[in-house]
This record gives C-alpha cells, sequence and structure tokens, in this order.
C-alpha cells in the first residue's frame, strides 16, 4: 500500500529539505507546491491573497494526480504545507480517496531559526519565493499544529 507524506511546519523550516530527502525512497515522487506555483503562477503572485487564489487552483488540478499514484502504488511526497486545517482536510480526502497510507511529519522548528533560514535562503536567491519577516510573520498566523482529534499519523521532527 503506497503512502502519503505530508509536512507541517512554517516558512524555512525545513519541509522541501525533509521532502527532498523523503521523496529518494524507492517508489516516491515529490509533488512540490513551490515549484508548480512558480512555473504555472509566478507573474500572478504579488501577495497573500494571490497565493491562496492560486494554491487552491493547483490543489484542484494536482489532488487527481496525487490519488491516482497512490492508488497505483506510488508512494508521493505533498511538499504542500499541511499547515491549517482545512489544508490538512484536502489532504486526508486524497490518501482516504485512493486508500493509502499516510504519514503527517511535523517540523517543530523555532521562529526565529525559520526566519534566519529564510534570511539565508532569500540572500542564495535559489528557491522560487522570497518571503520577507514581515510576510513570514502574516502566514504564520494561520499556521496551526494537528490535533489529536484530526487523527493522523504523525512524526514529530525538531
Amino acid at each position: 500500500m503506497a503512502t502519503l507524506h505530508l509536512l507541517c511546519g512554517k516558512i524555512a523550516s525545513g519541509k522541501s529539505t525533509l521532502a527532498t530527502h523523503l521523496a529518494e525512497a524507492p517508489n516516491t515522487v515529490r509533488v512540490s507546491e513551490d515549484v508548480w506555483l512558480a512555473r504555472l503562477y509566478k507573474d500572478q503572485m504579488h501577495s497573500v491573497a494571490d497565493y491562496v487564489r492560486c494554491a487552491a487552483l493547483l490543489r484542484d488540478a494536482i489532488g487527481p494526480h496525487v490519488q491516482a499514484l497512490l492508488a497505483i502504488g506510488v508512494n508521493v511526497v505533498l511538499d504542500f504545507p499541511a499547515n491549517t486545517p482545512a489544508n490538512r482536510q484536502w489532504m486526508r480526502s486524497l490518501f482516504e480517496h485512493a486508500r493509502a497510507e499516510h504519514i503527517l511529519h511535523v517540523l517543530g522548528v523555532a521562529d526565529d531559526v525559520c526566519k534566519a533560514r529564510l534570511r539565508a535562503r532569500n540572500a542564495g536567491g535559489e528557491h522560487e519565493f522570497a518571503a520577507s519577516d514581515e510576510q513570514f510573520e502574516l502566514i504564520s498566523r494561520y499556521f496551526s499544529l494537528p490535533t489529536a482529534e484530526e487523527g493522523f499519523t504523525v512524526s514529530v521532527t525538531s
């Protein structure tokens, strides 16, 4: 049975780094929100509201593909932020529809570490998107850790 790997962590907490590592396993593919958004909507994304709109379009398009991969036994590392209950509910629908296993990887990294990594990432210019400290704070307001009631199989990484 295939496994859907989900990632929960603030900006620059290491989600994509972990996703890349997880995708090295046999029969595993990584699907990256940042890569797809940059290829499809980079010129349209100038605000958090733009991100929310474009990310919703991407979820609608990529969801059936992820389900199909899981259904044929391919493990998927979904490098999308599982940072809100609504996002996690969408992700749950993917693995439940495909009758796949799942692991929600939670990255517990302090804000000051995330911001330092974010500044270094921005300076390097290699990431698809750059975010300011102010954007980090704004986006982090929506971040919520999964609760036991959500019923996910959780793996915590610090």
